[in-house]
């Protein structure tokens, strides 16, 4: 049975052979003479895969003890943050935006090791009520805004959903709405992206959607045909009503890995209480009391458990991004990893024990008599230590040299 009939299947030997890679150190001296019979210990300090969330409800004014605990424990956990820059949001009213704001938890992030995202750049939702006031026309005052803030945030956050849903845009009636009907999805897309390379030739750009249909593959198709190509594609993954079986998610990555990018599951959303019913919307389904249970934290702990061994295995993925956290953020819907009080679901604990531990390498080598050591290990960045107390750091990542050349007193 192959692995789209049983995508779990195989899933331990696929992680061995795409998430780690044959590493040769050699320590050496100072003056560069090998050292051997030097015992190393090594330890993985962050992952090259990007395990994240996103970081909305971080608060840097309040010190009270649950934003206390909501950044303990995704720093313990997650290493990759998504932050808002929804256009009516950051900028309320002309002029006046929350770029502050947003670069203090930016620069939190990287205090704590935590790579971070911009979303989104261009939606037709989140849409300022003022836009269409301005003396400029509301898609100059959108490139102005695009290229303003990849360009203001550069060193601080370096990855961008750069468009957004952007194959349904034409349904809306504004001027986001007005552009795709215009141009059509793919020179939108292809405009957009344009602003924001030319802010920040080096970010990474993505494309994001859960129309996950002919519609968008028709759309990176287009764009990888011109100039102006995503460097990775945004897969939305919300499961209000019901959890994606196994082997859809397994077809969408083999779907979208044919084309040649890195794939994002930018927002991956698994309840753990009671789901959407099926005769409901749930694009406008609102609960104020949406509890979770203990029945559905542990499905939500199955299903989870199996989907990032799942993803992880892919070797198409290099993103896997929670919405939300905590539970009570978006749809106010039990989707976090962590409950309304901030103790963790058993969701969490399973995942801290696969992200921090099962999918990283932490060993003791001994050199042999030309200095060298041989460790197939996890791709990611790590600490060397001997037992005479030097230290060293190095990377360890995918389609680079896999010889380390370690200088040790």
């Amino acid at each position: 049975m192959d692995d789209a009939a049983r995508p779990l299947d195989g899933a331990q030997e696929r992680i061995e052979e795409h998430r780690k890679g044959e590493l040769v150190l050699k320590v050496t001296a100072p003056n560069g003479r090998a050292l051997p019979g030097r015992k190393i210990t090594l330890d993985q300090v962050d992952s090259a895969f990007l395990f994240g969330a996103n970081i909305f409800a971080l608060d840097l004014d309040d010190a009270d003890a649950d934003q206390r605990l909501y950044r303990e424990r995704f720093c313990a956990l997650l290493n990759y943050a998504t932050l808002p820059f929804y256009w009516g949001g950051y900028e309320p009213e002309p002029g006046r935006t929350r770029e502050a704001r947003l670069k203090a938890m930016a620069s939190w992030c990287a205090e704590h090791g935590i790579r971070t995202k911009g979303h989104p750049l261009v939606w037709h939702e989140v849409y300022p009520s003022w836009a269409d006031s301005q003396k400029a026309p509301p898609l100059q005052l959108l490139e102005t805004r695009v290229k303003r803030i990849v360009k203001e945030f550069q060193g601080l956050i370096n990855v961008w959903d750069v468009i957004n849903e952007s194959t349904v845009s034409e349904r809306f009636d504004n001027a986001v709405g007005r552009w795709a009907r215009e141009v059509g999805a793919v020179r939108m897309a292809a405009e957009a992206l344009g602003w924001a390379r030319s802010a920040n030739a080096r970010a990474t750009l993505l494309v994001n959607d859960y129309n996950i249909s002919p519609a968008y593959e028709a759309q990176i198709e287009g764009l990888l045909g011109g100039e102006q190509k995503p460097d990775a594609i945004g897969i939305q993954s919300h499961m209000h009503a019901a959890e994606w079986p196994l082997e859809r998610a397994w077809e969408v990555c083999e779907t979208y890995a044919r084309f040649g990018l890195p794939l994002h599951f930018t927002e991956l959303t698994v309840l753990s209480g009671h789901c959407i019913p099926q005769n409901v919307s749930w694009s406008n389904y609102r609960e104020d009391q949406w509890p979770s249970t203990p029945e559905g934290e542990e499905k939500q702990l199955r299903y989870l458990e199996q989907l990032y061994t799942l993803l992880f295995s892919h070797p198409a993925v290099a993103a896997i991004t929670c919405w939300d956290f905590a539970d009570g953020g978006w749809m106010n819907a039990p989707a976090g990893l962590i409950r309304r009080d901030m103790s963790p679901k058993p969701v969490y604990e399973r995942l801290l024990e696969l992200i921090r531990h099962d999918w990283r390498t932490n060993v003791a080598v001994t050199t042999d008599a030309g200095g060298e050591t041989h460790v197939r290990a996890f791709y990611g960045r790590y600490r060397a230590a001997d037992d005479s107390g030097a230290r060293a750091h190095f990377e360890h990542m995918p389609q680079e040299p896999a010889r380390v050349v370690l200088e040790l007193a």
